[in-house]
């Protein structure tokens, strides 16, 4: 009896060995999200808003930096002419308006990056849910990430980058935004 039960769940270990396991294969894929947004039409349209903007505020500031410039030279000049007195209340006035000026130099620059900040995260939120939707879409078990910041994969074959695929749905809707932004504009121009 014991033979007969040793022999049964022998039996039952070969035929369970035999059995072959259902294995499911994922289907992953990587995005340089570096080159992503290096690439994108959006993400330079916001570099470029934001270069414009930081070219007209320096000017702004180098006409500022022109006069004291000026002043110093003026003072320069007038110093031995007007006495001690007035040389160290001019001074005085000279330096105030000069950390004056590069205070406002530190607040233009804060204000540009946290108004491009912003944009750039909002950017970055709509691209998420954009590959969430594509991988979705397409069926992806996986999308990963690489870049210069926080990449997630040390390695992957070429075939499973779908960057460019992505650079190009991105660009693609962000155009057909801007269409659809150009022609409500123009019916508001009729109307009027």
């Amino acid at each position: 009896m014991k033979k007969t039960i040793l022999l049964f769940a022998l039996a039952i270990s070969i035929i369970s060995c035999n059995k072959t396991t259902e294995t499911k294969e994922f289907k992953t894929a990587y995005i340089d999200t570096s080159k992503l947004m290096e690439e994108s039409t959006e993400a330079k349209d916001i570099g470029e808003k934001y270069k414009d903007k930081s070219k007209v505020m320096d000017s702004q500031l180098q006409v500022e930096a022109a006069r004291l410039d000026s002043e110093k030279k003026n003072f320069d000049a007038n110093a031995q002419k007007n006495g001690q007195a007035w040389a160290q209340q001019k001074y005085g006035e000279i330096q105030q308006r000069s950390q004056e000026l590069s205070y406002a130099q530190q607040v233009m620059l804060r204000k540009l990056q946290d108004e491009s900040g912003v944009e750039m995260d909002s950017l970055v939120n709509s691209y998420r849910k954009l590959i969430k939707d594509y991988g979705k879409e397409k069926g992806f078990d996986y999308i990963y990430g690489t870049g210069d910041v926080a990449p997630s994969i040390l390695y992957a074959k070429d075939s499973y980058d779908i960057t460019k695929e992505m650079i190009k749905m991105v660009n693609d809707k962000y155009k057909s935004s801007d269409k659809k932004e150009e022609k409500t504009e123009a019916k508001k121009e009729e109307k009027k």
